[in-house]
């Protein structure tokens, strides 16, 4: 058995004009700032280490105005935007014809990452998607997947296991869960702590198959 996990924003998909429209829609209704780039809310976001309320609304600690309204906003505006990065559709549909196991393990909130995923109309391809609400601790921590491979009842002497990712933090979290990793250029951080990097998703067929 061979599976591939992968993380979802600046790996499958590119989401940073819509996040960056939610962040700006409470950094001018709340604080009365000024918009945030693309660049540097999709660099903050990558942060190993960062406190994005700091980064992004000048506060402390993430207040739950900001995270309600935040949450209403995006769940409307994250399926205006995302496009699928090219090659990744055809990536996919070889890695299942070759009866690959596929799933997505994202920092996002998992109820973003289906809606999104299904708008692009992949989502059927993922055994299963899971968002950092559905675990204790999010990547680099292994929690996320821990929890797929043990769908899959993943033993390490018999199967193989890729962890797909843009930044060092997917990189980490498949050390940390003893697998494999393939750091993707074209996404949000395309430099990074890195095992295996590519440039193409056409890539991936190569190394796993």
């Amino acid at each position: 058995m061979k599976i591939v996990i992968f993380d979802m924003d600046g790996t499958l998909l590119d989401s940073k004009t819509d996040i960056t429209i939610s962040i700006n829609h409470i950094r001018h209704l709340h604080y009365n700032l000024t918009p945030l780039s693309e660049e540097f809310v999709v660099k903050a976001i990558n942060m190993e280490e960062r406190n994005l309320p700091k980064l992004f609304y000048g506060t402390d600690t993430y207040h739950d105005k900001d995270k309600k309204v935040f949450e209403v906003h995006y769940a409307t505006q994250c399926v205006q935007n995302p496009y699928l990065y090219d090659g990744i559709l055809e990536m996919l549909n070889k890695l299942k014809d070759a009866d690959v196991k596929l799933s997505v393990a994202t920092n996002a909130p998992t109820k973003f990452a289906f809606r999104m995923l299904e708008h692009l109309e992949v989502a059927d391809m993922f055994d299963m998607i899971i968002g950092a609400d559905k675990v204790k601790v999010s990547k680099p921590d292994p929690q996320m997947l821990n929890i797929i491979l043990d769908s899959y009842n993943f033993k390490i002497d018999k199967h193989q296991a890729w962890m797909v990712g843009d930044s060092s933090k997917d990189i980490m979290g498949a050390k940390n869960a003893g697998i494999n990793s393939i750091f993707a250029t074209w996404g949000f951080s395309p430099n990074g702590e890195h095992h295996t990097l590519i440039n193409h998703p056409k890539e991936i067929i190569d190394i796993v198959l």
